[in-house]
């Protein structure tokens, strides 16, 4: 794997040091279609996920377009990386289990807590019909919005704002994905999750855990997936209860 991330790394910081001409850009595109492929079948295929549209959103969305510059050269390979205001940006392993277990069909209202730069909703944008998501911090939320309408989603709706409560006047949602980590599972997103919905959150402060939860009317029924480390959730979340 340290092979593969080694290889990848080279290849686009070659690509990224080029001039921008025309035939330059299509070469350009080309071998990042080429390293997606591969970060697919390397890094999410081979390790288990199956859903053929999951693997169909993760080739098709450009991730290099929702890192910074200086890490374009890292744009495919499996780590998190980061991105303004000190977040970060999920390794695809990640992205693409989370999106896995929310089994979507592509009839879906979703509710994502946490844009970030937006790739997650970009994924989610490709497989439900409508996503709602939402960023406490302003100049991120502000970025993705624009990246996301240029890139023509016109299925993602962005707010800025604590999502901690959730968007009530949408709920319900037929699945929630959370993508920072609080402390406990937000009362607020239980009861928007629509009954037969699906909720993947991961849970804990130093420790955590990702979390399946599933609703069958008043009942929620909790699946331990895998340990994990996200940015940790701010605003309402961290406030004593």
């Amino acid at each position: 794997m340290r092979y593969l991330r080694t290889c990848v790394a080279v290849l686009l910081l070659s690509l990224s040091s080029c001039s921008a001409q025309p035939d330059v850009d299509k070469s350009q595109d080309s071998a990042y279609a080429a390293a997606r492929e591969q970060m697919v079948d390397e890094q999410i295929s081979r390790r288990g996920i199956e859903d053929e549209r999951v693997l169909a959103a993760m080739r098709k969305v450009e991730r290099h377009l929702f890192v910074l510059p200086k890490y374009l050269q890292y744009a495919y390979i499996d780590d998190p990386l980061p991105i303004e205001a000190g977040q970060t940006i999920s390794q695809p392993y990640i992205v693409a289990l989370m999106t896995e277990l929310l089994e979507l069909d592509g009839t879906e209202k979703v509710l994502e807590i946490g844009t970030g730069s937006g790739y997650q909703a970009a994924i989610l944008g490709e497989l439900a019909k409508e996503v709602f998501t939402i960023e406490i911090i302003d100049t991120l939320g502000v970025t993705a919005s624009k990246l996301l309408k240029k890139l023509g989603y016109e299925n993602i709706n962005v707010r800025i704002g604590d999502g901690y409560r959730g968007w009530p006047e949408e709920a319900p949602f037929d699945a929630i994905i959370v993508t920072a980590a609080p402390p406990s599972v937000p009362r607020p997103l239980l009861e928007q999750l629509a009954d037969g919905g699906r909720m993947v959150v991961p849970v804990g402060r130093l420790s955590q855990d990702l979390i399946l939860i599933e609703r069958n009317d008043t009942t929620y029924t909790e699946t331990e997936i895998a340990p994990v480390r996200f940015v940790p959730m701010t605003g309402e979340a961290r406030e004593p209860r």
